[in-house]
C-alpha cells in the first residue's frame, strides 16, 4: 500500500505520461511501428519514476518494476534511478536511496546510472552532490552524463538540438576531468536524437551533421545506443545509415554494443535487439557483451585518460573494416 508521503511525491516529481507523446513533443510519428517504441519508452520511463517516487523501499520499487514488459523494462528501472538520485538529492530522510536501489537492481547497472542523470537537470546544483551519493562505480559515473544530455535535447530540443547549445558549466560528476563532460553530454544528446528524429535513421543522419564536427562522434555513440536499444527502424534504413554515416561507423559500433550488453545484462534481449544490433555491427548479442565486459577498465582513469573513454576507445577498436574516424578536434 502507498503512503500518503508517498502519494505526495508521485504528484510532486512525477509529470503526466502524455508527456512522453511524440505529439506533445513536437518529434515526427512517421509509422505505428517507431511510434510504439519511442512513446513505449517514454510512458514506462515516466511510470518507473512514479513508482520510484511512491514507494517506501528500493526492494518494493524493484518488485514492482520486474512486473514491466520485458521490451520496457529496461526504461522503467531508468526513470525509478532518477526517482531514487531526486530522494537522495533533498535535504528530507535519508540518502541511502540509490545505494540500495543499486543493490536489487544490480542487473540493471547502466539504466541505473543514466536515470540518476536525468535527476540533475531537475535538482539544483547544490544538491548534485548528494543525489549522486549512491553512484559509487566511477568509470561508469559518465553515463550520469548522459541522462542529463538526453534529458535536456529531449526537453529542450530547439536549444540543444536546434541551436547546437553547449552547456558551459555541465553538472560535475568526477572532480578529476572534468573537460570531458562535453563528450558524455553529447552521448546523451545523440540518443535523443533518435527521438527527436522518431527514429528516422536518415532524419537523425541530417541532424548530427548539421553539428560542428568534433562533436559527431559522440553523438553518433549515442545514436547507435537508441537505436538498439529502443528500437523503431528497419534493418534497410540501418544499413542506410551506415553508408551515410560510413566515417563515424565505429561509433555506431559502441552505442550498439553498450546496448547490447545492457539488454543482455538485465535479460531484456528482445528479437528487434538482436537485428538491430546485427545490422549495425554484424554481431550477435553474446558476442557484443562479452566485448563490452572484457574491454570495461577497473580504474578511473587509465594512463591518465578517463576510463570511460578508454572503455569506448576498446570497444571502437573491435569494429572491422572500418573507415577511418573523422578526428574529434577540441572541445
Amino acid at each position: 500500500m502507498v503512503s500518503l508521503l508517498g502519494r505526495l511525491r508521485h504528484m510532486i516529481f512525477t509529470p503526466d505520461v502524455g508527456e512522453a507523446s511524440l505529439a506533445v513533443r513536437g518529434f515526427p510519428s512517421r509509422n505505428s511501428r517507431a511510434a510504439a517504441a519511442l512513446e513505449g519508452a517514454g510512458t514506462t520511463f515516466i511510470t518507473g519514476l512514479g513508482v520510484g517516487t511512491e514507494c517506501a523501499t528500493a526492494a518494493q520499487t524493484a518488485a514492482r518494476l520486474a512486473e514491466v514488459d520485458s521490451a520496457r523494462r529496461g526504461f522503467a528501472f531508468e526513470g525509478a534511478a532518477m526517482a531514487m538520485a531526486i530522494r537522495d538529492g533533498l535535504p528530507l530522510g535519508h540518502r541511502r536511496h540509490l545505494a540500495e536501489y543499486r543493490a536489487v537492481a544490480d542487473e540493471h547497472r547502466y539504466m541505473t546510472y543514466v536515470g540518476a542523470g536525468w535527476a540533475l537537470a531537475r535538482l539544483p546544483r547544490p544538491l548534485h552532490r548528494a543525489a549522486l551519493s549512491g553512484l559509487t562505480d566511477q568509470v561508469l559515473i559518465w553515463l550520469a552524463l548522459d541522462g542529463y544530455g538526453f534529458h535536456q535535447a529531449y526537453f529542450h530540443t530547439d536549444r540543444y538540438i536546434k541551436d547546437k547549445y553547449v552547456d558551459p558549466r555541465p553538472p560535475l560528476v568526477s572532480p578529476d576531468h572534468h573537460d570531458y563532460a562535453p563528450h558524455a553530454v553529447d552521448q546523451g544528446i545523440g540518443r535523443a536524437l533518435w527521438f527527436v528524429s522518431g527514429a528516422d535513421p536518415a532524419l537523425a543522419h541530417t541532424l548530427i551533421e548539421r553539428f560542428a564536427p568534433h562533436r559527431r562522434a559522440d553523438l553518433y555513440a549515442g545514436l547507435g545506443l537508441a537505436a538498439t536499444y529502443a528500437g523503431g527502424a528497419s534493418e534497410t534504413e540501418l544499413a542506410h545509415l551506415i553508408e551515410s554515416a560510413r566515417d563515424y561507423r565505429e561509433c555506431l559500433w559502441q552505442g550498439a554494443i553498450f546496448a547490447a550488453e545492457a539488454r543482455a545484462r538485465a535479460g531484456l534481449v528482445l528479437p528487434e535487439t538482436e537485428a538491430t544490433l546485427f545490422a549495425l555491427t554484424g554481431l550477435r548479442i553474446a558476442d557484443a557483451s562479452r566485448i563490452a565486459i572484457e574491454t570495461l577498465p577497473t580504474r578511473p582513469t587509465v594512463d591518465g585518460v578517463v576510463a570511460f573513454e578508454v572503455w569506448r576507445t576498446r570497444i571502437r577498436s573491435h569494429c572491422p573494416a572500418a573507415a577511418p574516424m573523422a578526428p574529434k578536434g577540441e572541445m
